[in-house]
């Protein structure tokens, strides 16, 4: 695929919440990163409200260990005071993912921006360098880190393993005004296997288990209040010469 990258990403921790833990305020991880999480990612990569990442699949390289870790976090609406807790993080995480981007056709107002070339070449140049903003497995206290790679290459924990993996019902992602045209924030789930070690995720609109969390306007943006490609391009030729 023409704008598709592929990327490594780990970290020394992982924690990609599953939201049924957090009622007890003791968070535990989900054993797989979900869609939103790796979409995250790729936007602290390069990320433009002209463009929409579609995940397209993960590879899970080291094998699924946790690890539960304690600690004080601190008491809702009151920063004075803290509770014991315990959270249980994803030990080692590694992956290989692959994404694309598409345009944003529910964001007309932008059109003078659609420079596939000019967006893929400055997503290249962003993932050689890191990234362009802080790396986050599933949680800030979980920093990571991104690098160029290809699907595969890397000898996986279950690359033979002839059996099939089930997770099942996890959160694939969230569902933002900008970005379907609805006047509503939606959570979409799904239920994901993974076959030596890869997980392909359905696309947003395939997703059949849609629930509607609740209403919400998309973000303003006009072409003054963003830098195109086509100057950020540019300035990115002068630092390289």
């Amino acid at each position: 695929m023409k704008n598709q990258i592929c990327f490594r990403v780990y970290g020394k921790y992982g924690l990609f919440t599953d939201p049924i833990t957090k009622l007890g305020g003791e968070k535990s991880s989900y054993p797989v990163p979900t869609y939103q999480a790796l979409k995250g990612i790729a936007e602290s990569i390069y990320w433009k409200p002209t463009i929409i990442y579609i995940v397209d699949e993960v590879r899970v390289v080291n094998p699924i260990r946790m690890e539960s870790k304690g600690v004080r976090p601190l008491v809702f609406n009151n920063t004075s005071s803290s509770n014991l807790a315990y959270y249980s993080y994803l030990r080692d995480p590694v992956y290989e993912v692959k994404v694309h981007f598409e345009f944003n056709h529910h964001r007309p107002d932008l059109r003078k921006d659609y420079n596939e070339n000019k967006h893929y070449q400055i997503l290249k140049r962003s993932l050689a360098k890191g990234g362009r903003r802080d790396i986050f497995l599933g949680a800030r206290e979980c920093q990571g880190y991104v690098e160029p790679c290809e699907f595969g290459e890397a000898v996986g924990a279950y690359d033979e393993d002839e059996n099939p993996q089930y997770f099942g019902t996890m959160v694939h992602g969230l569902s933002y005004p900008d970005e379907t045209g609805k006047d509503e924030l939606q959570v979409r789930l799904w239920q994901p296997k993974m076959e030596r070690g890869v997980i392909i995720f359905p696309r947003p609109e395939e997703c059949h288990l849609v629930r509607t969390v609740k209403k919400m306007k998309a973000k303003e943006f006009t072409l003054s209040d963003i830098q195109s490609a086509e100057v950020l391009f540019q300035e990115l030729e002068v630092e390289k010469s």
